[in-house]
């Protein structure tokens, strides 16, 4: 579970340090661990906060808020529902974020490395600011688009290819959402064991859906990869054999 600092927290959810603490004065946002003077936030805040804010953008008045949140929590214990909070709100990604040097992208993507390219970059998520440097959320998909560069595919196609591919996950995991919705999450389930039949649901679909991934992934690359490579073997010799016909 990722722990963070008030700034953290208001960066990771796209809001402000103030925002943060105007919503904690109005007991929207349950009180911070404390390690000495320092107020430390877990992944269970970052997904409430993120509630708040997508019910504030949706015209909700923070009274109406917090009465549904509390509602929501009646008869629910804090740690039942910050447990479910954090379930809902770890991470699915198998690897941790890297911190990169501008230094290191220069070297990884050479004069490809233009401030076009890192503003697209950080635009799709790939990468964030942070200071004079960077941070991947993702180091494996950095080292494969670099991969792919140093095979001779231009960066911005590369970023073209990332582009595609989140909106065709994201296709395919609204599929998934919605099939998740219609047979298991409209099933009734007494009020005392929602929250850990929820919790339950959350953490069987995470393995499910990364190996269901992986596998169509591999799959479609085994077959797709020697298609083409195929194709080109087939041109190769189709050229040998009209150069051996003119000589």
């Amino acid at each position: 579970m990722a722990e963070y600092r008030i700034d953290d927290l208001a960066r990771a959810a796209g809001t402000t340090v103030r925002n943060v603490r105007v919503y904690q004065d109005r007991e929207l946002l349950p009180p911070p661990r404390r390690q000495g003077r320092t107020a430390i936030y877990s992944d269970a805040h970052l997904v409430r906060l993120r509630l708040i804010i997508n019910m504030l953008e949706r015209g909700y008045a923070f009274a109406q808020i917090k009465e549904m949140i509390s509602a929501w929590e009646s008869g629910r214990s804090l740690g039942d529902v910050l447990g479910l909070e954090e379930v809902v709100g770890e991470s699915w990604a198998e690897e941790a974020p890297r911190a990169v040097t501008a230094t290191e992208l220069r070297r990884m993507f050479g004069k490809q490395f233009s401030p076009g390219n890192v503003k697209r970059a950080m635009e799709l998520g790939l990468l964030e600011r942070r200071g004079r440097g960077f941070v991947s959320q993702s180091p494996q998909l950095l080292d494969a688009g670099a991969e792919l560069v140093s095979l001779g595919v231009p960066l911005g196609e590369v970023l073209d290819l990332a582009e595609q591919l989140q909106q065709d996950i994201d296709h395919v995991a609204g599929h998934l959402v919605e099939m998740v919705r219609r047979h298991v999450l409209t099933r009734p389930v007494p009020t005392e064991e929602e929250v850990p039949y929820y919790s339950d649901v959350l953490q069987r679909l995470r393995p499910l859906v990364m190996s269901a991934l992986n596998a169509a992934a591999a799959r479609s690359a085994a077959r797709v990869i020697p298609e083409v490579l195929g194709d080109r073997l087939i041109e190769m010799v189709a050229g040998s054999e009209e150069h051996a016909k003119r000589a």
